[in-house]
């Protein structure tokens, strides 16, 4: 699999990441072994995971599978903290919360050190310099070798990488930010793509399937074993089985049936590709069905098929998001 250069930094990924949302909750030890292992055959090296993941039991499941089935040294490892399950506070990104939320996730990842330490989300109650210097701590002291943000919006970005780079040499720079982007959601293409492109940090697109939905399983029905028939998933499918999701997915479809290819390859392609994205991060239900979306490395979407994707799923820019002359 191609590696990428994360950012303006010299951590290098492979261009799709594994994600592990599921893992020891939906997904359990079989089929996460397997699916690490046919990752790690591929050439894969990003995994992603968080804190809050099953309740700590997606970071504990991958550090016992480092243990025997994949060398840690093969893996770029990356997790984060500052989601807490407090219905009164939802983020907290203090620097003693931050550092401790990070010790317990080495300390169940088996591992003195991760690779990619990303704060989770922006915390409006904790002054940002203080949850910056968590990262830089975090650094200097070897806990984690590079540190991003994730769904953070345009100016919180911004915000952020500016003031980290307005020291260096003693503050990290960020490497990476984590955000929803596919042909579903665009979104960042107003301000936080324009703010990492400009600033050197590279994009990690979580959902890059528009949450399963631009594979076309939800054309005619939900099948039963999807994440959509899912108690607790549900309502995270829900909002991209609209008309106008509709519509992106049957191009989608018309696409991969004049490439000989599957609507997952095709939606993953697109994404993969877009300037500034340096992985997506694909989160599978089983070995075959990851099989399917690495097989995404062989195929580059012509130019003309990228433009009527884009065209179809163009979301609408109007001022102040661009440039207002060329409005």
């Amino acid at each position: 699999m191609e590696q990428r250069h994360l950012g303006r930094t010299g951590l290098r990924v492979s261009r799709i990441g594994l994600g592990t949302l599921t893992w020891g909750r939906d997904t359990d030890e079989h089929d996460a072994a397997d699916m690490l292992k046919v990752f790690w055959e591929a050439g894969g090296t990003l995994v992603d995971t968080a804190d809050v993941y099953g309740d700590g039991e997606s970071e504990y499941l991958l550090g016992r599978l480092m243990e025997g089935l994949v060398p840690r040294r093969d893996l770029v490892i990356s997790t984060k903290a500052g989601s807490v399950p407090d219905p009164d506070r939802r983020f907290d990104g203090s620097r003693g919360h931050l550092l401790s939320a990070l010790d317990a996730s080495l300390t169940r990842l088996g591992t003195d050190y991760v690779d990619l330490w990303h704060v989770h989300a922006y915390d409006t109650d904790t002054p940002l310099e203080e949850t910056l210097q968590a990262l830089d701590l975090a650094v200097s002291s070897g806990r984690a070798r590079y540190a991003g943000v994730s769904n953070f919006c345009g100016w919180q970005l911004a915000k952020a990488a500016t003031w980290q780079l307005a020291a260096s040499g003693i503050r990290t720079r960020l490497a990476s930010t984590q955000m929803e982007y596919s042909l579903l959601q665009r979104g960042v293409e107003r301000e936080v793509l324009p703010a990492a492109l400009d600033l050197g940090v590279g994009l990690l697109p979580s959902s890059p399937l528009g949450r399963g939905v631009l594979t076309g399983k939800y054309r005619h029905s939900t099948p039963v074993d999807s994440r959509g028939a899912s108690e607790h998933l549900a309502p995270f499918v829900a909002p991209y089985l609209d008309e106008t999701a509709s519509s992106i997915v049957d191009a989608v479809q018309t696409a991969a049936d004049g490439l000989a290819a599957s609507p997952l390859q095709v939606a993953l392609a697109w994404v993969r590709d877009r300037p500034g994205v340096a992985a997506p991060i694909i989160g599978a239900r089983n070995a075959q069905q990851l099989t399917g979306a690495l097989s995404v490395e062989a195929l580059t979407l012509p130019d003309e098929i990228c433009r009527a994707l884009d065209d179809v799923s163009a979301p609408l820019h109007r001022y102040p998001d661009h440039d207002w002359s060329t409005l």
